[in-house]
C-alpha cells in the first residue's frame, strides 16, 4: 500500500479524468472574442505577397485585406490592427505618407470599415516607422537622434487622419515620452472623443521583432534602444504604466507577449483597464519553423502558448494566428 493511500482526500488527479472534466475544472478561457488580428496591407502590388520569414502571413492589397477582415469577423475575432506599406519612394524623413489623408494606411481604415462597419474593431497602428526612410518611429534631430517633441507633432497629425479614415482604436506604439496624452488631446479637439487608445505601454528592445521588418519593408539600420525599454528592467515597465494611464490611455500593451509573461502578470494586477499582449513576429517564426521541422505540434503549441498569455492577464491577444485559433476555438478545439 502506497503513502498516498493515507490521504485519500488529496488527489488532483481526480480532477483530470477527461477531456470533459477538464474543461469544466479550467481555470483560464480562451475564446475567440480574446483575438485581435495584425494585418499588413502593402501599397502598389495586385497580388498578396509572402512574407518569408512567417509562413502563412502576407502583406495584403486591398481586396484581400477586405476578405481577412470577412473572415475575421465570421470567426468571432474581436479586432484587427493594421499596418501600413508604401510604395517604394513614398517614404521621407518626417513619414509623411503615414499622415497623408490618402496614404495607405488610411486608405486601408477605410476600405475595411466599409467592408464590415462595426462588427470588427479596427485599429490602427500609429508609429512613423513604416512611413520614415530612416526606419525610426520618429522625427530625427540634426545629431540623428529621435526628437521626441517633434515625433509628438507628427502623432498628433497621424491620430487625426487615423481617426478621420474610421479608426474605433488607435495603438500609439512609438514609446515616445507622453505620446498618450497629446494624442488624447489631438482627438478631443478635432472631434474624436469616442476613439479610444491602445497604448503600447511596454514596449520592448526585443531580437524578436526581426521578422516583423520584412512585412512592413523597414528601411532601419542600427536599433531603437534609446527610446524601446531594455529587456532588462521590470520596475520601469510600471512607471511607464502609470504615465500612461494618467494620460489617459483606455486601455494598455506589453509587447512582446511570450518572453515577458512575467511584466503581463505585473501590469494586468495593477490596473483596472483592459490589458492586451502581442504575440509578435519572432514567437509566431519560431512555433511555425519548428513545426515544419516536425519538432512539435503545431496548433497544440499555438494554443498552448495563447492559453499562457491569457492565463498571465492578457484579456486581448495580437495575433498572426487570430482567424484560425478562433475557428478552432469556435469548434470546441480550446
Amino acid at each position: 500500500m502506497t503513502a498516498y493511500a493515507n490521504f485519500p482526500g488529496s488527489r488532483p488527479r481526480r480532477l483530470r479524468t477527461t477531456p470533459t472534466m477538464r474543461r469544466m475544472v479550467a481555470e483560464t478561457r480562451l475564446d475567440p472574442a480574446n483575438l485581435i488580428l495584425p494585418a499588413f496591407v502593402r501599397e502598389g502590388i495586385d497580388a498578396p505577397v509572402a512574407i518569408s520569414a512567417m509562413p502563412g502571413v502576407h502583406q495584403h492589397t486591398l481586396d484581400t485585406l477586405r476578405k481577412a477582415a470577412v473572415e475575421a469577423v465570421s470567426a468571432g475575432v474581436s479586432g484587427i490592427m493594421l499596418f501600413g506599406v508604401p510604395e517604394d519612394g513614398k517614404k521621407d524623413a518626417r513619414g509623411t505618407a503615414g499622415t497623408d489623408p490618402d496614404g495607405i494606411l488610411q486608405v486601408a481604415l477605410r476600405a475595411v470599415r466599409e467592408e464590415v462597419g462595426d462588427e470588427l474593431v479596427v485599429m490602427s497602428d500609429l508609429c512613423l516607422d513604416e512611413f520614415t526612410d530612416h526606419g525610426h518611429c520618429g522625427v530625427l534631430d540634426a545629431d540623428g537622434r529621435v526628437d521626441n517633441d517633434a515625433t509628438l507633432e507628427r502623432y498628433a497629425e497621424m491620430a487625426q487622419v487615423q481617426a478621420d479614415a474610421g479608426a474605433h482604436v488607435v495603438g500609439p506604439s512609438g514609446m515616445m515620452d507622453g505620446q498618450v496624452g497629446v494624442i488624447r488631446d489631438a482627438l478631443d479637439q478635432t472631434g474624436h472623443e469616442d476613439v479610444s487608445i491602445l497604448a503600447y505601454t511596454v514596449k520592448y528592445s526585443s531580437a524578436f521583432y526581426g521578422p516583423f521588418r520584412e512585412a512592413v519593408g523597414s528601411s532601419l539600420t542600427g536599433d531603437r534602444k534609446t527610446y524601446q525599454q531594455d529587456p532588462a528592467n521590470a520596475r520601469e515597465s510600471l512607471r511607464e504604466l502609470a504615465l500612461d494611464l494618467a494620460e489617459g490611455a483606455d486601455m494598455v500593451m506589453v509587447k512582446p507577449a511570450g518572453p515577458y509573461l512575467d511584466i503581463l502578470a505585473k501590469v494586468a494586477e495593477s490596473v483596472d483597464v483592459p490589458v492586451a499582449a502581442y504575440q509578435i513576429s519572432g514567437e509566431y517564426a519560431m512555433i511555425e519553423a519548428a513545426a515544419e521541422k516536425g519538432w512539435i505540434d503545431r496548433d497544440k503549441a499555438i494554443l498552448e502558448s495563447l492559453t499562457g498569455i491569457r492565463r498571465a492577464g492578457a484579456q486581448m491577444i495580437l495575433t498572426y494566428w487570430a482567424t484560425e485559433a478562433a475557428q478552432w476555438l469556435g469548434h470546441g478545439r480550446g
